[in-house]
């Protein structure tokens, strides 16, 4: 036992402060050592410890009293019990303490004190009401009236919540099916990465066809033809301005076979003594220069 107990003490004591520190003055350690006794108050609106305010507004209150097993939580559940501070009768505290029980096995195997005392709570806020410790006829038949009418229309809200469901368009419904897939994802698997290969060997085998097609059709047009790139070192003549010869070439070719007339009133005034065959040039001595100049002597 004292080995089971070291095992778990640790874990205990870590629950213990965190219950401590949730519900801070309303928890109480009443055994400090093994095995704990833990107590929590509980009650259905917390007015944040304020004492006159708390009295009014619960009707209700409990302590819920936890006996911890040396071997919990992975092995045993906790021993609890309820103390009924206010408003409750036997039969109420019978009710509630199972509830507390169905909590705790719903949580076995983990700390679920906490758990326990929600469900607690919950409890007291669905009954939250004055006269539930009177056990007279009167009493106990208004009790059950009123949780007919609890139930009841808690009834009638999950109708109403199944109705619009149900009448939902097939739009709708698509629609909210859409949001939950992309809420949850797709799982991988082989199935789904199966169907999704396929999909996509397909769209590509499809585009690959109308490639060809396309490319197909423009050589039928004589559109194929790939066009010349330039040279670095075109490029570089082009942009630095460099006279290309081959162009000087082509562009001469291109005045030569110009067989266009030119209009002569196009032209306008010119003056033909520019170009009167009978000037005499020989009057021009461009000898006279190198005449002038004597030969040195050697």
């Amino acid at each position: 036992i004292e080995v089971m107990s070291d095992q778990h003490l640790e874990e205990q004591e870590m629950e213990a402060e965190a219950l401590s520190a949730i519900f801070d003055t309303a928890f109480e350690i009443r055994s400090s050592s093994q095995p704990f006794v833990w107590a929590v108050k509980l009650v259905p609106v917390d007015c944040g410890g304020d004492e006159e305010e708390e009295e009014a507004a619960n009707h209700v209150m409990v302590n819920l009293v936890v006996n911890v097993p040396l071997d919990y939580p992975e092995v045993s559940l906790p021993v609890m019990d309820l103390e009924i501070i206010k408003g409750l009768s036997d039969d109420n505290k019978r009710e509630l303490l199972a509830v507390a029980n169905n909590e705790a096995e719903a949580n076995a195997g983990t700390p679920s004190i906490f758990a326990v005392c929600e469900a607690v709570r919950a409890w007291l806020a669905d009954n939250n009401v004055k006269g539930m410790d009177d056990a007279s006829m009167h009493a106990q038949m208004m009790r059950k009236q009123k949780e007919a009418e609890r139930r009841e229309a808690q009834a009638a809200q999950q109708f109403e919540a199944q109705k619009k469901i149900d009448e939902m368009t097939e739009a709708e419904k698509e629609e909210l099916a859409v949001r939950k897939r992309r809420e949850e994802g797709t799982p991988v698997n082989d199935v789904t990465f199966a169907a999704w290969w396929a999909k996509f060997t397909a769209e590509k085998e499809l585009e690959q066809s109308a490639a060809n097609d396309e490319g197909g059709s423009e050589r039928a047009g004589g559109k194929g033809e790939v066009e010349e790139k330039l040279t670095g070192f075109q490029i570089f003549s082009e942009k630095a301005g460099i006279f290309s010869l081959e162009k000087l070439e082509a562009a001469a070719e291109e005045l030569e076979n110009d067989t266009s007339a030119l209009d002569p009133e196009e032209l306008g005034d010119v003056d033909e003594d520019l170009f009167d065959d009978d000037e005499d040039l020989d009057d021009l001595d461009f000898d006279d220069e190198d005449e002038s100049e004597e030969e040195p002597e050697i």
